[in-house]
């Protein structure tokens, strides 16, 4: 048989995976990271989170890297990953819906001053004031227009919001104010009241979200982080935020994970700070995901989401 190695979870989460394996792809062996019985020479398949340095590097015969997120960054990490190891990226269609469920969620917790109106409740200090601004009048933002950015623009849409999208080639998407490259990212910026990230993780997008970026947007704007930590510079973002030119900020990823204890960002009143999860999806997903991805590479036919290292994403 087949050996698909496993690296992320104990036995019970092991014990899960096999059972989805066995209804969505039962030809294969399905097997834990730290099982000594596994022959190296045998091992065709790596689902894999966070792998350690060194590790995917041992067996000799590995065909796919499947990541158990969108973001492959957790495996680029290892500098002794073999350069010609094809990595899938793990991207579903319920990880779009999960993706469009959270930056809705955001864009209504910020058009509607949720985080002033928790810190209000902290302080016990009824205030009539935070009464927001209406949906429909509000222009979301966001930065990347992939699957995911294109999930997120069409669920705004339907929900009542105006949208406009930031990519690096010209997009088409129905009801979507397009802006492309560099030169039209002032402009992007200018009429922009909540601002979306979900730009890959790339040398040109490492600390794209800077002083010079956050000005650009309207004074009493939103931000909403569901890309990568990587991609602001944090302590721009919290000069923002004190200085009221951001009113809040609803962040789920950071440049250091998990994010550490006494950190400013989470106690500060105007963010809200979720633990990476903006898109996480069921095992069940994953699974037929990779089942998925696995056939079509056993077939000789394309495998879906490969990492393009020329791109970066």
């Amino acid at each position: 048989m087949i050996v698909l190695l496993v690296n992320f979870g104990g036995p019970r989460a092991l014990a899960e995976w096999q059972g989805l394996f066995a209804q969505f792809a039962p030809d294969l062996e399905v097997k834990g990271w730290d099982d000594p019985q596994v022959d190296p020479e045998r091992v065709r398949y790596a689902l894999v989170w966070q792998p350690a340095a060194g590790w995917l590097g041992q067996f000799p015969h590995l065909k796919l890297v499947l990541s158990q997120a969108a973001g492959i960054d957790h495996i680029l990490a290892d500098p002794s990953l073999p350069s010609h190891l094809p990595i899938v990226r793990m991207v579903t269609d319920e990880t779009a819906e999960r993706m469009a469920d959270f930056v809705t969620m955001g864009s209504y917790a910020l058009v509607r001053q949720l985080p002033a109106i928790l810190e209000a409740q902290r302080q016990q200090r009824w205030d009539t004031t935070l009464t927001g601004r209406k949906a429909s009048e509000t222009t979301v933002g966001i930065l990347g227009l992939g699957q995911l950015g294109t999930a997120v623009a069409e669920r705004l849409r339907v929900n009542g919001f105006q949208v406009a999208g930031w990519s690096r080639s010209a997009k088409q998407i129905e009801g979507v104010q397009g802006f492309v490259g560099n030169e039209q990212l002032d402009a992007f910026l200018a009429k922009t009241d909540i601002l979306v990230n979900l730009l890959p993780d790339t040398p040109q997008t490492r600390g794209l979200i800077d002083t010079r970026v956050l000005s650009m947007l309207p004074r009493g704007a939103g931000f909403i982080n569901a890309g990568r930590g990587t991609h602001v510079v944090t302590d721009a973002l919290l000069a923002a935020l004190d200085a009221g030119h951001l009113s809040g900020a609803m962040l789920d990823v950071f440049a250091c994970e998990p994010l550490l204890p006494g950190d400013p960002l989470w106690s500060h009143p105007g963010v809200i700070v979720s633990g990476h999860v903006a898109s996480a999806v069921s095992r069940r997903s994953k699974a037929q995901h990779v089942a998925a991805s696995i056939a079509a590479d056993l077939a000789g036919e394309p495998v879906a989401h490969l990492y393009d290292r020329v791109r970066g994403y």
